[in-house]
């Protein structure tokens, strides 16, 4: 089993500090002026971030989804065209868009790409944020809906006029006259109860957040063990942030500068936001920290800094490269397969990674051979003439 190393897209703008507070400052204040540091989602500074990604061999790049970010779909289809192999992990909300015309948009998707879509299936965990959406469903609710969704999307993939009764969903002759070719690989994350079943019915990869190795490895085992109840096997990904630089103490500066960037008032608005959250994974990321700047590396090389003003992954690998190494090599022996990275700035660190941490994998044997080649142009040296 190789590992598969994908990259993100900061659709929410990017910059040298953790800048998903915005998200939780007050809503009177003038989102469209331009903030000191922060970088404009616009097409060309994502293509430049789509471009590295591909040149120094991630396979693809996440795209998120919600209030303070571009739509996923239509802003990777425009990257496709700037790239040529570099997939596209686009996260979408199942609870706002028929199944039926998801898998329509899925198959003209794959064929305009040439099969290069990923999708990433977001139930939601924060009821205002869906609500903003028109969903007003509860949280278990909303996994349940999503269990219909992914039912309806697949059958409607198969190429066969399919018919679906169920409590949120009743389609007559669904059907997708092209069936997408390859079919989308579906991620899919959720840390309750009412999350699990889904993910071993539908998910071919179920993503988690980085938590400590011994708590991905419990959710591993629980995952699994439902997946064989249901006759399909699942595979493993996770989703961290990275610090990785020449020397173990020039990440840790690195990862201080950025803690020395937020103040007690930022930290205290983004951890009330984030503590009504129902999201169960949410929950399980700020436990990591307890809304302290004390005791922040949780495990050796894991810091849970980001997490005290980002939500959803909150945690970053962080070291030399050899030790950001060592980490996802030992992830990897849990069975984690995928791993969905970022850092800020996101241009700059896809290269500190790319050009630290991927050759390191690659001597290991864990990178297959055309993600741990590249697509650069071969290095011309001087010669002296």
């Amino acid at each position: 089993m190789t590992v598969h190393l994908h990259w993100f897209l900061p659709t929410g703008g990017d910059g040298r500090t953790l800048v998903d507070r915005h998200a939780y400052a007050a809503n009177d204040i003038d989102r469209a002026r331009p903030v000191s540091g922060v970088r404009a989602p616009d097409i060309e500074y994502l293509a430049q971030i789509a471009k590295a990604a591909e040149q120094l061999g991630f396979e693809a790049v996440l795209t998120p989804t919600g209030t303070w970010c571009e739509d996923a779909w239509l802003t990777t289809v425009a990257l496709a065209q700037h790239t040529e192999r570099l997939k596209f992990l686009v996260a979408f909300r199942p609870g706002v868009i028929s199944p039926t015309l998801a898998a329509q948009m899925a198959a003209t998707y794959q064929r305009i790409t040439r099969g290069r879509l990923l999708l990433n299936v977001v139930t939601g965990g924060d009821s205002a944020e869906q609500r903003r959406f028109g969903d007003h469903l509860g949280h278990d609710q909303r996994y349940a809906r999503t269990d219909e969704f992914l039912s309806v999307v697949r059958g409607v993939w198969s190429g066969q006029s399919y018919d679906f009764e169920g409590a949120h969903y009743q389609v007559e002759g669904g059907l997708t006259a092209l069936p997408p070719d390859p079919l989308p690989e579906i991620f899919f994350g959720g840390s309750s109860a009412a999350a699990g079943p889904v993910a071993a019915r539908h998910a071919d990869v179920y993503l988690t957040w980085g938590e400590p190795p011994a708590q991905v490895r419990e959710k591993i085992d629980w995952i699994r063990s439902l997946a064989d109840r249901e006759g399909r096997t699942v595979r493993f990904g996770v989703r961290l942030h990275t610090i990785s630089r020449d020397s173990s103490a020039e990440a840790w500066s690195t990862a201080n500068r950025l803690l020395d960037d937020l103040d007690a008032d930022t930290i205290a608005a983004a951890q009330s936001a984030l503590g009504r959250s129902e999201s169960v994974g949410q929950q399980r990321m700020l436990a990591l920290h307890g809304g302290s700047r004390d005791a922040l590396e949780i495990s050796p090389n894991l810091w849970a800094g980001v997490g005290l003003v980002r939500g959803g992954a909150g945690t970053a690998l962080v070291g030399s490269h050899a030790e950001v190494a060592d980490r996802i090599e030992e992830y990897h022996a849990l069975g984690v397969e995928h791993f969905v990275l970022s850092g800020y700035p996101h241009l700059e660190e896809a290269y500190w990674f790319g050009e630290g941490v991927i050759p390191d994998l690659a001597a290991r044997g864990l990178l297959p051979r055309v993600a741990a080649a590249g697509g650069g142009a071969p290095l011309l040296v001087a010669s002296g003439r």
